[in-house]
């Protein structure tokens, strides 16, 4: 997730100056915001990242790992600092919410994005759900006007058949990987293709994959290219896999 949002949206954390971007709901310990951090200064060198969680014991015990660029704060969905950030980063997060809370708390995280204008896109929200080691993740990205994206990342070399990421895709859509509904549509054909690219396999995974995911770009709307899809990537748009009902 980092390495993607460094490569989408560096271009707006650089315009920004001095960006500052929320890990939110980091866990049990400040890894991920140091991470975020390290990633995010490759392309901002002068980011900075907030740590946010619910529990003040996590936060606490954050504290000692502070650092010229990086704090912690006690906080929630309210998201509390003074600054609108360009970046919230909520992994694992709504996966114990229901489905049906899940808009209204996009809607509240969105809001607090920078807004728009000054041929700045704004701030950007990415929220999705990853396996315990982070092979494979699943995120949508929101900007301050909704959703505008869903991508699948996985370590290729884990990956049976691109379907097996159907358990790590985020609260929004988990629950929707059934027959009539587009996610699943997606996922059909992309085991399809992943089939089809079978010759590929003596090239590596990592060529399957881009065969296959080439194959989708002819009935898909898929946002990215090959540079991504060598990463184990693939971006498409929001509309194409929303809910239908």
């Amino acid at each position: 997730m980092d390495r993607w949002i460094a490569a989408t949206h560096g271009v707006e954390l650089r315009r920004a100056g001095e960006p500052v971007a929320v890990d939110l709901g980091y866990g049990a310990a400040p890894w991920t915001a140091v991470e975020l951090l390290g990633r995010l200064r490759t392309v901002a060198p002068r980011a900075r990242v907030v740590g946010v969680e619910i529990e003040p014991a996590r936060v606490a015990a954050a504290r000692p790992y502070e650092r010229e660029g990086l704090v912690f704060r006690h906080g929630g969905f309210e998201i509390p600092i003074p600054q609108r950030p360009m970046l919230i980063r909520a992994a694992n997060v709504l996966r114990q919410y229901e489905e049906g809370e899940v808009a209204a708390v996009w809607e509240r995280l969105s809001a607090r994005l920078a807004p728009a204008g000054g041929g700045s896109r704004g701030g950007l929200l990415v929220e999705g759900t990853c396996d315990e080691i982070g092979r494979r993740h699943v995120w949508v990205a929101l900007g301050p006007e909704g959703p505008r994206t869903v991508t699948f990342a996985t370590r290729l070399g884990s990956l049976e058949r691109p379907s097996d990421l159907a358990e790590r895709l985020p609260k929004a859509l988990i629950h929707r990987n059934v027959p009539g509904e587009p996610v699943h549509a997606f996922l059909r054909d992309f085991d399809r293709a992943w089939a089809a690219a079978a010759p590929y396999a003596s090239y590596g995974a990592r060529q399957r994959w881009m065969r296959a995911v080439r194959e989708l770009t002819s009935d898909w709307p898929v946002l990215d290219g090959p540079v991504r899809w060598r990463q184990g990537e693939v971006t498409v748009a929001w509309g194409a896999l929303a809910p239908v009902r």
